[in-house]
């Protein structure tokens, strides 16, 4: 024990020395192994603290009181809830035919006797600011009260105390231009309201809010928007309660009975047991989403061969560094021998190498982590949108992440360890390297590991649909690969023979080295295999998302959509586009109404708003869509053959979308025509004699017309259509001209002339317009028009056409740019082996006279060789698990698209499309521009002259 622990101290003194005097080799390993472990603590840091307790949950929901009533809107129907509050279902169960119920529900009764309570009530309006108009919550609530403290964090000024007064979130005051002191008023009514205090939501600091006194902004909002015959602000309440002894779970069920949900801090911090609530025992309860055990085991896997393959890559590439420590120490551990020590002894002094290096970068990493998290904390915080509980340091993580980097240092170490103790002493002190045959046994095992992987990765891609199983395949498949680099080096020996000189002795002196060339090579393969497997794949995905692109416009059109009541306004956001844009031409376009001119789109089907149906005529109704009474499956009646028949039949395929109205109605004239880039002179003269156009055959009817339902009573037309009836309200029926098939219109079925909708009686409102631009609109224009419609307030859509635009080509940058980082360093170490090894070689040579130039070419070459190699291994492991997975990914959507015509969905038109493409680019950039870069780069940073000094005796 004595032995053991002295020979250790001794070897980790001596590691310690050794690693101070070669500093710049320390450096590097120590960034390697430092570097991720800063980022994972850091990462450990910033979830740990971002995870708030429970109790610091319920301070920033219910600051301090005991509870939170609120209205479930079932009218007053007994519920059932879970203890959390998020899940909840009437009570009865309700029969096949009975309404969900709904209605809004009196919170004061559920109130026990002798509570204090607070109204917080919130609803939205459009807020004018210094820039123009800002969507807001607007939230009543006495802020000032103690009962809410915690809820908001007052940052200056103060909280509103009067019915004149208001108080905003910092972000509002950022985003309106505005400061403490001045005055805002909501449009919709002329009453102005002075600023006189900010503060932040803990857990939304991005959210834009304005508080009030309660009754002194919604209420009077409401009611001067009704007078204007507009929305109001959808204000919802609920109570802040404070009971003495805590809101019992007895207390919860009782409110329940009454229609109240409630969230308790007691039934929080200590919850009942499952046996104790009723929505648990309830047919109408699913159980809730859980994380399945598979998906937790998938996951962990995942994680562990992330983390597996990272430390696998700082293996290969701080190995051959150490091994660079060893070879340069060793006359001092020749002399260790010589003095005594055996192999265990050598083994102990390089090991302890790596674990001086490992403690250092965990300390390093964690330490940097912890300050780095501590410093950039309101950052993080501004970046995930909510304040930090505390700044949560878990220890025993930390350690784990430490070891972690401890135990890298070490497996790193241990291929130089075992080399160096196997050198004789006589060999260390005279500085001979010896004759060592590579192993037989390591290619064996590689090749083995390839040929499984390989038929791992090729049953899944050919007869399994589950991407893990290539991925695991290809994953066995390269580290096969890599147990094979010593052998595949080899190999590219032998195409020295046409080679010059220098680069020939450049390959030769790395073959006959393959123990410092192989690692290299190895962290090159799987940088470089894993960066071609991901460009692979995404350059595949793609082509098939540009062959699958579905036009919303001809190119460089420009559709502006405002869903606001009685379009008010859409004039205004009309002539925002035109003044921005160069537009050439514009069509306006207004949509059908049913009931009030305020009613949205959005808010169809609700009070005093019906909507509008086409009527499809019977002949023309897909058989496979047919509403049945009693909600039975139309598919049910028809063989599988006959759903693949109907499946393609016309009447069954679904028409590109594009706009957002319903059933791709608009109310337009022949400039709309221009604006979809449809030449049809038929059309223009049908809309000029008052025809709808329909782009949509299964709309029309034998005698040329369309008809359109207008539904006042949504409610008795979803239980007309429950039942399979027609939907009660008067059709408006139209004469057609029915547009060529091969026409695109872009999801537009029909355009109904404004006189035409006129005469027939219907309500049109404005909703927007398309527009042609002479020229690609600039970046600078999108952001003015993005900032003059984000001021106006408009709720505007705008889209502008501008055909299939990849989102990957950053990422194939980003890895080639890695795949080149890591080829490089990998290169660079292997070279600064090399130059270790020949340093003796270099300087008989400079003594007898070879330029200087010798060193830099000699060292090019080296770092080059090292990099091509590593470059052509991993292109060819990493091209071939993206191709697998693509072909499982195949795999995966044509039985997607055979059980859809199996079951008659309908729809589809082709077989799913899945290309494999081969990214010739980063590849070209890989093969040629990563190898050459980095023998010119260590050809620069080579010194032409080295330092002569005698040989050692031989």
């Amino acid at each position: 024990m004595t032995t053991w622990y002295h020979s250790w101290r001794a070897a980790i003194r001596i590691a310690r020395r050794d690693a101070w005097r070669s500093k710049g080799r320390s450096f590097l390993v120590l960034a390697m192994i430092a570097l991720p472990i800063l980022g994972v603590s850091a990462a450990d840091l910033t979830v740990r603290s971002a995870e708030l307790s429970t109790e610091q949950k319920l301070e920033r929901t219910l600051g301090a009181t005991a509870a939170r009533l609120s209205d479930p809107h079932m009218g007053g129907a007994p519920i059932l809830q879970s203890p959390d509050s998020y899940d909840y279902t009437p009570a009865t169960d309700l029969k096949e035919d009975e309404p969900w119920p709904e209605g809004a529900t009196d919170l004061g009764k559920a109130l026990p006797s002798g509570t204090k309570y607070l109204t917080d009530a919130t609803g939205s309006a459009k807020v004018r600011t210094a820039h123009g108009l800002l969507n807001s919550e607007i939230r009543e609530l006495r802020s000032t009260d103690p009962m809410a403290a915690g809820i908001m964090t007052l940052i200056s000024g103060r909280f509103p105390k009067s019915a004149n007064e208001v108080a905003v979130t910092t972000h509002f005051l950022e985003a309106s231009g505005l400061t403490v002191g001045s005055t805002v008023a909501a449009r919709g009514m002329d009453r102005e309201y002075t600023v006189v205090g900010s503060y932040e939501l803990p857990d939304a600091l991005t959210s834009d809010q304005v508080n009030a006194v309660p009754g002194a902004l919604l209420d009077p909002l409401d009611k001067a928007l009704a007078a204007d015959d507009l929305p109001g602000t959808g204000k919802s309440t609920s109570y802040l309660v404070s009971v003495s002894g805590g809101f019992t779970w007895n207390m919860v069920k009782e409110a329940n009975a009454k229609g109240v949900k409630v969230l308790s801090r007691a039934v929080q911090l200590d919850p009942p047991a499952d046996a104790d609530v009723p929505l648990y025992h309830s047919e109408h309860w699913g159980g809730g989403y859980e994380e399945s055990a598979g998906a937790k085991a998938a996951a962990l896997a995942a994680v562990g061969t992330v983390v597996g393959l990272a430390m696998l890559e700082i293996c290969l590439l701080a190995g051959p560094a150490f091994a660079v420590g060893a070879r340069r120490s060793r006359r001092q551990l020749g002399l260790v021998g010589a003095n005594g020590g055996d192999r265990r002894h050598i083994r102990a002094i390089v090991l302890a190498g790596g674990l001086v290096i490992g403690f250092v970068a965990a300390v390093v990493g964690t330490v940097l982590g912890l300050v780095l998290t501590f410093a950039l904390r309101p950052l993080l915080e501004e970046y995930i949108g909510a304040r930090f509980g505390s700044f949560d340091i878990r220890p025993l993580e930390l350690l784990g992440i430490g070891l972690l980097a401890v135990v890298t240092g070490l497996l790193a170490a241990i291929v130089p360890a075992v080399t160096a103790s196997r050198q004789t002493v006589l060999a260390s002190l005279t500085g001979r390297r010896g004759v060592r045959r590579s192993s037989r046994l390591l290619p064996v095992i590689g090749l083995i590991a390839v040929a499984l992987g390989a038929a791992i990765a090729l049953y899944g891609s050919l007869y399994s649909d589950q991407f893990v199983i290539v991925a695991g395949g290809s994953a066995i498949a390269e580290l096969g690969v890599v147990a094979l680099t010593p052998a595949l080096v080899g190999l590219f020996g032998r195409t020295g023979r046409w080679l010059p000189l220098s680069p020939w002795l450049a390959l030769r002196d790395a073959v006959r080295n393959r123990g410092r060339t192989a690692p290299a090579v190895a962290a090159v393969l799987a940088a470089v295999a894993g960066s071609v497997a991901v460009a692979t794949y995404t350059a595949s995905s793609d082509a098939q998302g540009a062959a699958e692109y579905e036009a919303q416009l001809p190119r460089g059109g420009v559709s502006l959509v405002v869903d606001a009541p009685g379009g008010r306004d859409v004039a205004q956001a009309r002539a925002a586009v035109q003044r921005y844009l160069p537009v050439g031409l514009r069509a306006d376009v207004d949509r059908i109404a049913v009931g009030k001119k305020k009613c949205t789109m959005a808010y169809s089907g609700s009070e005093d708003c019906g909507r509008y149906e086409v009527v499809v005529p019977k002949q023309n109704q897909c058989p496979l869509w047919t509403v049945l009474p009693g909600g039975e499956d139309p598919a049910a009646k028809f063989s599988v053959s006959q759903r693949r028949a109907l499946s393609k039949d016309w009447r069954c395929q679904d028409g590109s979308g594009g706009i957002y109205a319903d059933f791709g109605v608009l109310v337009g004239d022949a400039k709309l025509l221009k604006a979809l880039a449809i030449d049809d002179p038929a059309a223009t003269g049908a809309l000029a004699d008052g025809k709808v156009v329909s782009f949509d055959k299964r709309n029309v009817d034998r005698n040329g017309t369309i008809g359109i339902r207008l539904v006042a009573d949504t409610k008795a037309a979803d239980k007309a259509a429950e039942q399979g009836k027609e939907a009660p309200g008067p059709v408006r029926t139209f004469p057609a001209y029915q547009a060529p098939g091969s026409m695109t219109s872009y999801g537009v079925s029909m355009i109904v002339p404004p006189a035409a909708a006129k005469s027939a009686g219907l309500t049109t409102v404005p909703y927007g317009a398309y527009f042609m631009t002479d020229q690609a609109p600039t970046t600078e224009q999108r952001q003015e028009l993005d900032a003059e419609l984000d001021s106006s307030g408009a709720d505007a859509m705008l889209h502008i056409e501008e055909g299939y635009k990849s989102e990957n080509n950053i990422v194939l940058l980003a890895l080639t740019v890695f795949a080149g980082l890591i080829t490089i360093g990998a290169a660079g170490i292997a070279t600064g082996l090399a130059q270790a090894d020949a340093e003796a070689d270099l300087k008989t040579l400079a003594a007898v006279g070879a330029p200087p130039r010798v060193r830099r070419t000699l060292s090019g070459f080296q770092c080059g060789v090292v990099a091509a190699m590593g470059v052509v291994l991993g292109s060819a492991a990493g091209v071939l698990p993206a191709i697998g997975l693509r072909l499982t990914q195949e795999r995966q959507q044509l039985k997607w698209y055979e059980k859809a015509l199996d079951e008659g969905w309908g729809g589809f038109h082709s077989p799913p499309h899945v290309p494999v493409v081969v990214p010739w680019e980063t590849l070209a950039a890989l093969l040629v521009a990563v190898p050459v870069g980095a023998a010119v780069l260590a050809a620069l940073v080579t010194r032409s002259r080295g330092t002569l000094a005698r040989r050692d005796p031989a």
